[in-house]
């Protein structure tokens, strides 16, 4: 009866994993993406300023200050980082070209790392950072998603 029981109680763990990995799929991340935390992410930072011009990047969390970056058109900055336990987790970026200075959250674990949120989960976060707001590129190729500057 031990043995069946055991069978029994693998065949649904096994079963139960293959549902939650294929129903996790389709959508912006994988089965265990938002769920653990320490998740690892990669922020990618692309110029694409319309005006061609260079962008000076500063970007920061409370414990680490990853310096002064400067960036011609189209160059990228990434970084790489884990989510901590609480998923707190927040950098913010300012930036500069000419004429203006503004700054963003390039990551927030509420909006990036939460698979209920409005706009899922990413592993690889790309922004493009244009003009009139930071936009976050999906990984299908579809609209981006942009935000308004914080200043």
């Amino acid at each position: 009866m031990a043995s069946s029981t055991n069978q029994n109680f693998i065949f649904m763990l096994i079963l139960f994993l293959v549902v939650h990995k294929a129903s996790s799929s389709f959508g912006n991340y994988s089965s265990t993406e938002g769920f653990f935390p320490f998740a690892s992410k990669h922020v990618i930072i692309i110029n694409k300023l319309v005006t061609l011009a260079t962008l000076i990047v500063h970007c920061r969390n409370k414990g680490d200050d990853l310096g002064v970056i400067s960036l011609q058109h189209l160059a990228r900055f990434d970084f790489r980082f884990r989510v901590n336990l609480r998923k707190t987790t927040t950098y913010t970026c300012s930036f500069e070209w000419p004429g203006n200075t503004a700054t963003f959250d390039i990551f927030r674990a509420d909006r990036d790392d939460n698979p209920r949120g409005k706009y899922g989960v990413c592993s690889e976060c790309i922004w493009s950072i244009y003009e009139p707001a930071p936009c976050r590129d999906r990984r299908d190729g579809g609209q981006p998603q942009c935000f308004p500057w914080a200043s």
